[in-house]
């Protein structure tokens, strides 16, 4: 198993990774859980994959893709767009409530968004833990690696099983909604302890 995080400056030392992990992004977002987004060539995509992004990904030594995650810098700009969360938050986003949070939106250096965090679905059961446990390090290892103490991200509301077994300080920073018929919420995942 290994982990690799890509940049628009680095794809192209990368092969196929980048559109390897968008294809299973598509695989999980749209072909299993049925949301309606974007997709292009079989790859899922949005707004917010822009150079401004970076996307942590758990992958076998073929490419193969595990899991994955993007980070965006919550300072990002694209016209009318800033990232995942805020956009929700100002009512630019159809699909996420606009009171998913309980204060405003930050806009930070230190703070990074995650976002479109997924384990793939065909990922055997016996290692979808290690998997997931993989993945959360990187994106903290990435986040310090950036300047970030902490990422915002809207994960389901189950989050509090898992949190203490990746080794993650999260807290909630909104309430729990109902988001095509699953328990979200946004949690802050705090890696300030972890900076040197």
């Amino acid at each position: 198993m290994q982990t690799t995080t890509l940049s628009f400056e680095n794809l192209h030392n990368h092969g196929e990774l980048f559109a390897n992990m968008l294809r299973a992004r598509r695989e999980l977002f749209i072909v299993h859980n049925k949301w309606d987004l974007p997709e292009a060539l079989g790859m899922e995509y949005d707004q917010y994959d822009t150079p401004a992004s970076r996307w942590v990904v758990v992958h076998d030594e073929f490419g193969q893709v595990l899991a994955g995650n993007r980070l965006t810098p919550t300072t990002a700009r694209c016209g009318v767009y800033s990232y995942m969360i805020r956009d929700a938050q100002r009512g630019l986003l159809d699909t996420i409530p606009s009171d998913l949070l309980y204060e405003q939106a930050p806009v930070s250096d230190q703070v990074w968004e995650s976002s479109r965090l997924f384990v793939a679905h065909n990922v055997p059961a016996g290692i979808r833990r290690r998997v997931h446990a993989t993945l959360i390090a990187e994106i903290g290892r990435a986040s310090r690696a950036l300047g970030a103490t902490s990422c915002l991200t809207l994960l389901a509301a189950n989050w509090p099983r898992w949190a203490k077994r990746v080794n993650v300080d999260m807290k909630a920073m909104g309430p729990v909604m109902l988001i095509d018929g699953i328990e979200n919420q946004v949690v802050s995942m705090n890696f300030a302890s972890n900076l040197h």
